[in-house]
């Protein structure tokens, strides 16, 4: 008996972390970081942190990171 209800016990488990990875996989990113602007525009991280000083997009420091608006910068981007 115990041993059938540590199997159920891990399905259910297994289940549940099964929906919790299928609903992190469906979360839509809000944000960039240096790196992704970097790599989108194949520019350096000064040209990089340039672009967020001109205020060309919406970005928010953070604590010591700053993250740049997915939304404001692909509005941007869309316009060259």
């Amino acid at each position: 008996m115990p041993e059938k209800l540590l199997e159920q016990r891990i399905a259910e488990l297994n289940a549940s972390s099964g929906a919790l990875l299928a609903v992190s996989d469906n979360k839509e990113k809000r944000t960039y970081s240096i790196e992704e602007i970097q790599q989108i525009l194949d520019i350096s991280r000064s040209t990089a942190y340039l672009l967020i000083k001109r205020k060309l997009f919406k970005s928010v420091k953070a604590g010591k990171q700053i993250r740049i608006s997915k939304k404001s910068f692909d509005e941007w981007l869309d316009t060259f």
